[in-house]
């Protein structure tokens, strides 16, 4: 994600990080979890999948001194079973970052793609919680993420931000 629609991102999300469980799946180096740590989130679960970068990740946390407010798991992020930090067994992300990688959404992968977003939406976020799916300008439509959650999309040149919440159960 690039550095300004990274910042037009949290200027977005201002106070409702502060305090946050966070998590980040296709973490890569983990910019986005460890800018939510260093705005003031309480913890940040960092999903990737590639063991290099993962090394990478793992010593910037360090280097940062964010390692204590951190998990880190090598994991395919569009596993349900990677999700969620040891022990948690109920809806618990507050802020949810997908940022796949863009042949994701191009390819066979993006069924899976759309489909993990909705079982995020449904299973992971807490009450209030809100999903940040990052992908290419125009390359998905609302009607495809309509049932993961209730939605709006903001573009910044050739990237898109879906910001989705959970959809309230009918009574």
């Amino acid at each position: 994600m690039l550095d300004r629609v990274r910042e037009a991102l949290f200027s977005t999300l201002g106070e409702r990080v502060v305090g946050a469980s966070v998590l980040d799946l296709c973490a890569g180096t983990g910019s986005l979890g460890m800018e939510a740590l260093s705005r003031g989130a309480e913890r940040a679960h960092m999903v990737e999948r590639d063991a290099r970068v993962l090394g990478v990740l793992e010593t910037n946390l360090e280097q940062l001194g964010l390692s204590e407010a951190a998990s880190v798991r090598r994991s395919d992020a569009l596993a349900p079973s990677s999700w969620r930090p040891s022990g948690l067994e109920e809806a618990w992300a507050d802020l949810v970052f997908f940022d796949p990688p863009y042949p994701w959404l191009r390819g066979a992968r993006r069924p899976r793609v759309v489909a993990a977003v909705e079982a995020l939406c449904r299973g992971e976020l807490a009450p209030g919680g809100l999903l940040v799916l990052h992908a290419p300008a125009g390359e998905l439509d609302a009607s495809e993420l309509s049932t993961a959650g209730v939605g709006r999309e903001r573009t910044y040149g050739r990237s898109s931000l879906w910001l989705l919440g959970a959809r309230e159960e009918s009574a």
